[in-house]
């Protein structure tokens, strides 16, 4: 869309000066109207690199919302880009000070009518909802999509109480941007000393992700569920069913007291106006109109409707990837909603009952004498092959496929064929009655759609380091044969299950690659009498519900010229080697080298990750993540190589890192690190 009211201007590089001497980068787009009538500023603040990496995804977002009236300010974080410093891990004190100091600078300037926002995606999302926290007194409203409020809880690092691999993965993503080059042509001569500052003072990210497995003061830092009353500005917040962060919009709904609104929909980890899986939705006219409201008083019926929008989807198919998910917009005029009732079933033999069907000595398979002994699982390692990524981008296959095969490993429980359809929005809960054999132990949970066929599609699931049954503070070893209660909590989702369809649950003691397995193979019995599931069911027929299509079509600004130089390459392999009894996944995300075609830069990206696993030597378990970055231009060719590699024994984490620096073919930099860490309980 290049029609817009306002005419921009846009500033490719403005150095905003902070308190110890250090220099951010801000690319800056506004009205040419705001050098006499000064406008509102709006703020993203994130690492990932202005010029070029987030160069086409700033291109469509910022000038559209600028040519509505704004000042639209891209600031890379200390450390990145070509921003000044180091950047030593996520979400640091320095880090939210400088975004203060950045707010306050904004509304300083001639330009700036002294109101600012603050928006984002993922770290952009996070950064505005913590700054929003601290109550910076220019700040009036925040949008933010795709993010948490819990980093230990609720983010790709621990979840209840057990390590994903994306705490590795994403330490491996990290670890190469913080590395990263600023441009000469930004900041002159001054690059290499820039850069190798950066390579000198950058540890892997995961030493220090792993010396915190708990919950403490590491995590409780920056997570806004922490005291959530400090947040005092109007908060428009936005995430999908297929993202990891599918279950901070709703928390917040229920938590804040401040004016908010939500919205959920089908996509995976990305703005919803670019959302996959589809219908994406016309999101930058919602942000405009919430920074019209709140940042210029616009009185345009923002806040009339719904609390919470979300994207009921409907049954489809098992698949790694969908261009767009079935379904309908629902509205919930609160949250928690009026509309949603919790609905417990109880286990019995491989059943979900209803809550109206016979007792267990009325049950089918006269099961009243069997009703005491409890059902066990030991499941292998491959159970979790076919889980996808814990942040999916609906980058195929990063989505999970087919789950006949993980429940063939795992503790299975079913619904009759359903006589009408379910449907549920929120998060579901198991409620278990256990006992292990072994002191550290994991519960994976899983719910899926069962076609008449046999098809199963995964609809939500949710992980328990059983040692943190109690809470994720102070986890306590299990004793072996001893029984406990315990609740799993399921991530949110909207789902519809149709008539003729079943409701299964799963339960496993693995779920690798996804999760990092206990120390050794758990035998997990469930006694069935005492256990259930609770499913947030809404009525089907709802009579107020959102008319069908209640936004308009995606709209941005044209986004900028680039072009592909090599073909990227997306791939997800499933191995297994029936000799040695090994199994691997391999991930391939490769960008291609793509150039930027109006500052002549080519840039390119690889990643690279593998999870391994023999047999059932739960200690045989690791990862690798792996990162190429190239940068070019003329004779100026740079590029950064990182690796990071996590096994384990059953007492301690075997961490292993390489960050190589290349100039040309002539490496500059190298180092290598190898750490030993304790398991603490995991």
């Amino acid at each position: 869309m290049s029609d817009l009211p306002h005419e921009t201007k846009e500033e490719e590089h403005v150095v905003i000066p902070m308190s110890d001497g250090t220099r951010l980068s801000a690319r800056i787009w506004r009205p040419v109207s705001s050098d006499d009538e000064p406008v509102p500023a709006v703020l993203e603040y994130i690492p990932y690199r202005k010029r070029d990496l987030t160069a086409e995804r700033d291109s469509i977002n910022h000038p559209y919302i600028a040519g509505h009236g704004y000042a639209c300010v891209r600031v890379d974080l200390r450390g990145t880009g070509d921003s000044e410093g180091v950047l030593a891990d996520e979400y640091l004190e320095l880090e939210q000070a400088d975004a203060e100091e950045v707010l306050a600078w904004l509304a300083d300037q001639s330009w700036c009518d002294g109101s600012t926002g603050m928006m984002g995606i993922s770290w952009g999302a996070f950064a505005a909802l913590q700054t929003a926290a601290r109550q910076p007194p220019s700040l009036r409203a925040v949008v933010i999509a795709s993010f948490t409020d819990d980093r230990y809880a609720d983010d790709m690092h621990y979840m209840g109480g057990v390590m994903l691999s994306d705490n590795l993965a994403e330490a491996g993503t990290m670890f190469a941007y913080a590395t990263c080059p600023p441009d000469p042509a930004v900041v002159g001569d001054r690059w290499r000393d820039m850069w190798h500052e950066r390579m000198e003072n950058t540890r892997p990210w995961v030493l220090e992700w792993l010396r915190h497995q708990r919950r403490d003061d590491y995590w409780r830092h920056a997570s806004v569920c922490e005291d959530y009353a400090s947040v005092r500005c109007p908060v428009l917040a936005s995430s999908g069913w297929a993202d990891g962060y599918s279950n901070a919009v709703m928390r917040l709904l229920g938590n804040l007291d401040v004016p908010r609104k939500g919205l959920v929909g089908p996509w995976s980890h990305k703005f919803p106006h670019l959302g996959e899986p589809g219908p994406a939705i016309g999101y930058l006219q919602e942000v405009v109109r919430w920074w019209d409201h709140w940042l210029k008083g616009v009185d345009n019926g923002v806040m009339d409707g719904p609390m919470l929008q979300t994207w009921m989807q409907e049954s489809v198919p098992p698949s790694t990837s969908y261009e767009e998910r079935p379904g309908r917009w629902v509205g919930e005029p609160s949250w928690p909603s009026p509309h949603v009732k919790a609905v417990t079933h109880p286990l019995l033999r491989h059943r979900i009952v209803r809550p109206d069907d016979p007792g267990p000595a009325e049950s089918h398979d006269g099961g009243a004498d069997r009703a005491d002994d409890p059902m066990t699982v030991q499941s292998p390692l491959s159970v979790g092959q076919f889980a996808g990524k814990w942040a999916s981008y609906n980058a195929p296959p990063d989505l999970p496929y087919d789950q006949r095969e993980e429940d063939g490993g795992s503790l299975v429980f079913d619904t009759r064929p359903l006589e009408e359809p379910v449907e549920i929005l929120g998060s579901p809960t198991v409620e278990l009655d256990l006992s292990v054999n072994e002191p550290v132990a994991t519960v994976a949970a899983r719910i899926s759609d069962v076609a008449p066929d046999g098809r199963a599609t995964r609809v939500t699931y949710g992980l328990l380091n059983l040692t943190h049954r109690d809470g994720t503070g102070e986890p306590e070893p299990l004793e072996p044969g001893r029984r406990y209660r315990a609740t799993v909590q399921l991530n949110g989702v909207a789902q519809v299950f149709p008539r003729g369809h079943r409701i299964r649950l799963s339960l496993s003691t693995s779920y690798w690659p996804l999760a990092w397995p206990p120390p050794r193979p758990v035998l997990l019995s469930v006694h069935e009498r005492s256990s259930s599931l609770t499913l947030p069911v809404r009525p089907v027929e709802e009579p107020d519900e959102l008319p069908r299509q209640p936004f308009g079509e995606p709209e941005g600004a044209p986004p900028l010229s680039t072009t592909q130089l090599s073909q990227p390459e997306q791939r997800w392999e499933v191995k297994r080697d029936l000799i040695g009894y090994e199994s691997a996944l391999e991930i391939v995300k490769d960008r291609g080298t793509v150039r930027v075609d109006d500052i002549g830069l080519d840039v390119g990206c690889r990643a690279y990750e593998r999870y391994t696993a023999t047999a059932d030597d739960f200690t045989s378990v690791g990862g690798e993540a792996a990162w190429t970055m190239r940068f070019q231009r003329d004779d100026w060719d740079v590029r950064v190589e990182t690796r990071t590699e996590l096994r384990c024994t059953e007492t301690d984490f075997l961490i292993g890192a390489t960050l190589d620096g290349y100039e040309g073919e002539r490496r500059v930099f190298s180092r290598t690190w190898n750490e030993t860490l304790p398991r603490e309980l995991l």
